[in-house]
């Protein structure tokens, strides 16, 4: 999330690993440039992904690590618990993907180009057309 709370990127794999961290920071930092700081959780993977990044950076990205982020998830988590969980990681893949683009929709951070001044559901339901 940028300082405006809105979403920069997500990425959801079955194993957190520092491999998979770094890809994820590469891969924003491609699309976005460079942020200043990032704010994380105290994931271990995270934070040697973003160290072995600065390592190679002239300019190096400043590290907060804070238990906020949790508070983000609080959304996903109260539509997921009634489910009990997931059946397999596709299922989930496909779920959390659904839920975190209706957030950005929600949020104004998706604007189609076919629909103008559309509701929030409509906007998710013309991107499955």
């Amino acid at each position: 999330m940028d300082k405006a709370g809105n979403t920069i990127d997500f990425l959801l794999r079955a194993h957190r690993d520092k491999p998979a961290a770094r890809r994820f920071f590469e891969k924003a930092i491609g699309r976005n440039g460079a942020p200043q700081t990032v704010n994380m959780d105290r994931s271990g993977a995270n934070l040697a992904a973003l160290q072995a990044i600065n390592a190679a950076r002239e300019t190096p990205i400043r590290i907060r690590q804070v238990n906020r982020i949790e508070q983000n998830h609080r959304a996903i988590k109260r539509r997921t618990r009634p489910m009990l969980g997931f059946k397999d990681f596709r299922c989930a893949r496909i779920i959390l993907g659904g839920i975190e683009v209706m957030h950005m929709i929600r949020k104004g951070q998706m604007k189609c180009a076919k629909v103008t001044g559309a509701s929030a559901a409509h906007q998710f339901y013309s991107l499955a057309s």
